[in-house]
């Protein structure tokens, strides 16, 4: 589920010692399956661990997990990081903000997952978000625009050139191309 470096186990490590006896780390995830979704790091005291938990041994701590964020955390993985700024711990999980579905699950629920990890976090550089409305009979694949999407004068290229390009090349055979269903109105939201 998670992967942790051998020098993010050392930090574990030196900083649990400090700690009560028995404490290991929890690794979680806030608003897990949203574009909202964080991860991160706590300490996990003896009497803080649940049943429900998983508990994944590393060596010298567990790293804990509750049921709701095990999910969201496959894929993860943790690194202890030095360069000429500093030390720093990084969290990567690509799965937080959409729960990994099967290579074989149905195109609607393949495409969602598409957009929540991969199309919306690009969009929402620009305060902009995209949703699957359908997928037509003839194959196309029906976007809705909102936030700042929602009237910019590049939708048009965000749509042909980076959604549908992006789209094709990971369904080439099940989708024949993007459709927009948003009407566009430009206000003080958008970007020109």
């Amino acid at each position: 589920m998670i992967s942790i470096s051998k020098e993010a186990q050392g930090h574990f490590v030196k900083l649990l010692a400090k700690q009560e006896e028995g404490t290991n780390i929890r690794v979680f995830v806030v608003n897990p399956g949203t574009s909202s979704a964080e991860c991160g790091v706590s300490y996990c005291p003896p009497d803080a661990v649940e049943p429900s938990d998983t508990r994944l041994p590393f060596d010298g701590f567990d790293a804990v997990v509750d049921e709701e964020s095990a999910p969201y955390l496959e894929e993860a993985e943790i690194d202890y990081v030095t360069d000429q700024m500093g030390s720093q711990l990084t969290l990567k999980a690509p799965n937080a903000k959409a729960r990994k579905v099967a290579d074989d699950a149905p195109i609607v629920e393949r495409l969602n997952y598409m957009i929540e990890s991969e199309i919306n976090p690009q969009l929402a550089n620009h305060g902009g978000q995209v949703v699957l409305l359908e997928i037509t009979d003839d194959g196309y694949a029906v976007l809705q625009f909102g936030g700042g999407c929602n009237g910019c004068s590049m939708v048009d290229v965000t749509l042909k050139e980076g959604i549908e390009k992006q789209m094709l090349d990971e369904f080439a055979g099940e989708i024949k191309g993007v459709r927009d269903a948003t009407e566009h109105q430009s206000g003080e939201h958008s970007y020109y």
